[in-house]
C-alpha cells in the first residue's frame, strides 16, 4: 500500500477526492486533532482537489450542534474545534466540497454546524462515480446485521423523535446519557464474538448489488475485499495513535483517494480515474 505522503509529494495534481472515516476526534486525544489539521494542510496543497468526504465517526461523541454554537466569541477563541473549522472553511473557499456523513458516534451532528465551514451533511448510502464505476458510500454500521442488539439501538437513535428528545435535554444531561451509553457499549462489546461486530456477508451483497464497489468504515479493519462477482469492498481505517512510549507520537490511518492522470476538471467519467486506499501517517 502506498502512502498518502507519497501522493502529496509526487502526484499532487492527480488527487481529485479524499475520503476518511472514524477519526474519533476529542479534546482528550489532541494528537488525533493535530493529525486531522495536518491532513487538511495536505488537502490545501492539492491543486485539483474537488471533494473531501468524512464518512462518519468524525468525533468520538457529538452532543448536538448547540454544544459549539451557543458558545460566546470569547469561548470559541480557545475551543479545540475552532482551528478545525477555520481550516475547513479555508479549504472550502479554495473550491473543495466538504461532505460529512453521520456515524454511530456523531449521529446528532447537524447542518448548522457544517454551515460554519460551508460543509454539507449527506445521507447514506451516497453514490460516487469513479471513472465508469458507481461506488456506494456508507459509514458501515448498518452492514453489521449479526449484532441484533446494536441494530435495534441504531434504529432507535436514528429516529427523529428520539433525536428531538435528546436535543431538548440540557447539555449536562446529554453528556451523562452519552457517558452511560458508551460504558454499556464497551461492556457489551467485551462479550461479543469478533465476527458479530464485523459486516454480514448477506448485508454486503445486498448493499453492493446495484453498484460496482462498496466503501465504508466503522469496523476499524482496513482492507480491500474482492467478491466472486468481480466487485470490490474497500474498508477505510480508523485513526489511531502508535508508539505511545516515545516522545513524539505517531498517528496512522488508512484513507481513500480518487486519482486521475488527466488534468481536467471534468474527469468523473474518464477511464483514467481510479480509487485506491493509502496509508496516512503523521508524527505529532
Amino acid at each position: 500500500m502506498q502512502t498518502f505522503n507519497h501522493l502529496i509529494t509526487t502526484r499532487p495534481h492527480e488527487v481529485r477526492q479524499v475520503l476518511i472515516s472514524d477519526l474519533h476526534l476529542s479534546p482528550q486525544e489532541p494528537a488525533l486533532v493535530q493529525a486531522f489539521l495536518a491532513l487538511l494542510d495536505d488537502c490545501l496543497a492539492l491543486p485539483t482537489l474537488k471533494r473531501l468526504f468524512i464518512l462518519g465517526d468524525w468525533f468520538e461523541v457529538w452532543l448536538g450542534d448547540d454544544f459549539y454554537l451557543t458558545l460566546s466569541e470569547e469561548q470559541r477563541q480557545t475551543h479545540w474545534l475552532t482551528p478545525l473549522i477555520a481550516k475547513l472553511k479555508k479549504l472550502r473557499i479554495e473550491g473543495c466540497e466538504i461532505l460529512v456523513m453521520h456515524g454511530n458516534r456523531d449521529f446528532l451532528l447537524g447542518q448548522p454546524f457544517c454551515n460554519l465551514f460551508g460543509g454539507e451533511l449527506i445521507n447514506e448510502p451516497y453514490t460516487l462515480t469513479v471513472g465508469q464505476q458507481r461506488y456506494r458510500l456508507e459509514h458501515g454500521d448498518a452492514l453489521c446485521t449479526d449484532d441484533k442488539k446494536y441494530q435495534l439501538f441504531r434504529k432507535i437513535m436514528r429516529n427523529r423523535l428520539t433525536q428531538w428528545y435528546l436535543l431538548n435535554k440540557s447539555l449536562e444531561k446529554r453528556l451523562a446519557i452519552a457517558d452511560n451509553m458508551r460504558q454499556k457499549s464497551q461492556q457489551n462489546n467485551v462479550n461479543k464474538a469478533a465476527h458479530i461486530m464485523d459486516v454480514n456477508e448477506a448485508a454486503v451483497n445486498k448493499a453492493i448489488y446495484s453498484f460496482d464497489a462498496l466503501l465504508h468504515g466503522h469496523t476499524h479493519r482496513p482492507e480491500i475485499h474482492q467478491s466472486n462477482e468481480g466487485k470490490t469492498r474497500y474498508v477505510l481505517g480508523d485513526w489511531r495513535l502508535l508508539e505511545h512510549d516515545t516522545r513524539q507520537l505517531k498517528v496512522s490511518a488508512v484513507i481513500g483517494a480518487v486519482v486521475s492522470d488527466i488534468d481536467t476538471d471534468s474527469d468523473a467519467n474518464d477511464d483514467n480515474t481510479e480509487f485506491d486506499l493509502f496509508e496516512f501517517k503523521r508524527l505529532i
